[in-house]
């Protein structure tokens, strides 16, 4: 076999290969065995017929279509690998040539991974928010778990805000009664704005036994988006009480015994989360300044199928599990379509940028992934999932994806050293000391890609590459 490789553009090549027919051997024998298989002679055994029957019978060329079919992924990976190209996604092959007896000529277009050089990313400066925790900051965090220990009730008045009312709801569309548009005995604060549109103004002012109707546009369900008629019938008001700001309130909220303590703890935990969101945009922002410094080509198939991916993703899982379609999910963030699409492939560029650009900083500063590494990765991806450590490695070892967790726990280590090696300040003009977790940083490059380039779910499947692409 003979191969050549031509330079189209930065991140697509062709590759041009000869392979001599007694290369072929091993693959026409296949395809002779394959149909043996799956027809019958009259006076042969099956899987005894002769070649030379099947070409009479069944004409040569069904032959040399099966095993050009075969032959085709061996070939292609082999040129690849001589090559020492790194191939992104399927390529589009076109024979150019088939002598029976004589050569197989083919040519095989892909997308490749477009080398980079990574400029010195010593002098990278960014600034981020500095670490400040007010009072009102610890008051408002007391308050909020005062909130959680609030006891409600019943009394025998009109609602007001604030109360929890228990309410039965009936909702109709043209007239007619929703099948799931019926619900008894549900509790809801009034003001928290939890449920529809409309219902506090037609709660409030009710008694229990009351009952308003109004309309609003459904959020969920059969009718999600329509305007419906709805009627809310009071059948308790309940006032919510708040326990006294003391001592007492600590001890039942929390292990410490005085209030003091409780807000003392405040701080510090308002303090610790501040801290991580400043390393959150501290390694954002380094991201960003990194990718300015880069000149990154990016392939066109492989954009196209990212910006797909994302679509289908938004569309089929994210809004479909909250009853919305992407026209009534744009009307409500107020953008066109032609925004959406455009905030949709810059999101793309930069989701492959970023792992192009982490990927080279892997490969130059000898970066690996150790199994402890991989096991805490694993462990907060299960975390943030959903799932349990043992469901997560479970789906993810089925799913063939444990490389991809290594490469996201690679680019967060090569974000670290980028990171490690900038200059952060703080708003205040303090220099920021981070004590990098690479698993956080893991977690800002996944954020910074929103969904897996789909680079990560087209490698070279060369098992496929031959399908259909043959005419004996």
């Amino acid at each position: 076999m003979k191969s050549a490789v031509e330079t189209l553009n930065p991140t697509r090549v062709r590759l041009s290969i000869e392979v001599p027919f007694e290369e072929l051997k091993d693959s026409l024998d296949a395809a002779y065995k394959k149909i043996n298989q799956q027809v019958t002679v009259k006076g042969f055994r099956k899987g005894k017929i002769p070649a030379r029957v099947i070409d009479q019978r069944f004409g040569r060329g069904a032959v040399l279509e099966e095993a050009v079919n075969d032959a085709l992924p061996k070939f292609y990976t082999e040129a690849v690998n001589e090559a020492e190209i790194d191939v992104l996604g399927q390529p589009e092959v076109d024979i150019t040539e088939l002598k029976d007896g004589e050569t197989l000529n083919f040519t095989a277009e892909v997308d490749v991974r477009p080398t980079i050089e990574i400029p010195d990313y010593s002098g990278i400066e960014v600034e981020v928010d500095a670490v400040e925790v007010t009072d009102e900051d610890i008051e408002k965090s007391v308050e909020q778990l005062r909130e959680r220990f609030a006891s409600t009730s019943p009394v025998e008045r009109a609602a007001e805000d604030g109360d929890v009312v228990t309410i039965d709801l009936e909702a109709k569309v043209d007239g007619e009664v929703l099948e799931d548009g019926v619900a008894s005995g549900v509790s809801y604060t009034i003001g928290s704005g939890e449920l529809l549109d409309g219902i506090d103004d037609a709660v409030k002012g009710l008694e229990a036994g009351g009952e308003a109707t109004f309309t609003s546009e459904l959020k969920g369900g059969s009718a999600a988006g329509k305007e419906a008629e709805v009627t809310v019938k009071v059948t308790q008001v309940a006032a919510r009480e708040l326990p006294a700001l003391d001592d007492e309130f600590a001890q039942l909220a929390s292990e410490f015994d005085t209030l003091e303590e409780l807000r003392a703890d405040s701080r510090k935990r308002l303090e610790n989360m501040k801290q991580y969101d400043q390393a959150t945009q501290a390694q954002e922002r380094v991201l960003e300044k990194l990718l300015e410094l880069v000149e990154v080509p990016v392939p066109e198939k492989l954009l196209e199928d990212e910006i797909n991916t994302r679509k289908h993703n938004l569309e089929h899982h994210q809004l479909g599990q909250m009853g919305l379609d992407l026209e009534k999910y744009l009307e409500i963030q107020g953008k066109t379509a032609e925004e959406f699409d455009t905030e949709t492939k810059d999101a793309a560029v930069k989701g492959i940028k970023t792992q192009f650009v982490l990927d080279e900083l892997v490969k130059r500063e000898k970066l690996n992934v150790n199994q402890e590494e991989l096991t805490e990765h694993l462990m907060r991806r299960a975390a943030s999932s959903g799932m349990s450590p043992d469901q997560f490695a479970q789906a993810v070892v089925e799913g063939g994806q444990v490389p991809l967790l290594v490469g996201e726990v690679a680019r967060g280590k090569a974000l670290a050293v980028v990171v490690e090696a900038a200059t952060v300040k703080d708003t205040n003009g303090e220099v920021i000391d981070l004590d990098d977790d690479e698993d956080e940083t893991a977690e800002t490059v996944q954020a910074a890609s929103e969904e897996t380039p789909a680079e990560d779910k087209t490698e070279d499947k060369t098992e496929d590459t031959a399908e259909g692409k043959t005419e004996a």
